[in-house]
């Protein structure tokens, strides 16, 4: 049980900066380049800021994330959402799609940035520096989390990022029977988790984004 304990240690305190950092950089650049569109809402709120205490949902940010570490499951969580106001675009639906996928494409940003933490490490272990495996071990959970937080907000499902990039392609008639699954997206999310299903529909996109980066990083 206090080996249990001790590993348990180990992976938050490996895990926590990276998944803090995978939050905010996601909804920071979210309300970043929605001010850049024109609509200054989240810039006026504080959300476009580095600080992680201005995104963290203690539910989503803190407990679930907490949880699922703890049972070595799929870690899964969400931060407070960035406050848009679609009617300050110029043009609301490219607009809003270029928003949503500001967030993912941070997260990969992110994840290459861990892979020369990574690359980093290997520097500091080659002139002897004995704690250079932090470095690579935080790095490593950083990228996979970055990965995994970008590739799972792109599946269409509403509210996730992706459901608003094919808002942004479909008919407006289309559009008001799409908008209709939003009050179960979480249910289906949660199907998706429990069933296992969700793994294998973000076990393909991870790894190529993964081999991707190691290529042009390593």
């Amino acid at each position: 049980m206090e080996t249990a304990n001790i590993e348990f240690i180990k992976h938050l305190a490996t895990w926590t900066i990276p998944v803090l950092y995978a939050i905010t950089m996601h909804e920071a650049a979210h309300g970043f380049v929605a001010k850049l569109l024109g609509d200054k809402t989240a810039y006026m709120l504080g959300r476009v800021s580095l600080n992680p205490f201005k995104h963290i949902d203690p539910v989503g940010t803190v407990l679930v994330p907490l949880t699922l570490l703890f049972l070595g499951g799929f870690i899964f969580g969400w931060a407070k959402p960035v406050p848009i106001n679609e009617h300050s675009f110029k043009n609301q639906k490219r607009d809003v799609a270029i928003v949503s996928l500001a967030g993912p494409l941070a997260n990969i940003l992110m994840a290459i940035f861990w892979a020369f933490m990574i690359k980093l490490s290997f520097y500091f272990k080659e002139i002897g520096y004995e704690h250079y495996i932090i470095l690579e071990a935080v790095g490593r959970a950083g990228i996979i989390i970055n990965i995994v937080l970008g590739m799972f907000n792109l599946i269409p499902i509403p509210p996730l990022d992706g459901s608003k990039i094919i808002y942004s392609i479909i008919s407006r008639r289309m559009c008001f029977f799409y908008s209709r699954l939003e009050p179960v997206g979480f249910l289906i999310i949660l199907g998706l988790i429990i069933s296992g299903l969700l793994g294998e529909i973000l076990g393909p996109m991870v790894n190529t984004c993964y081999a991707l980066i190691y290529d042009l990083v390593f």
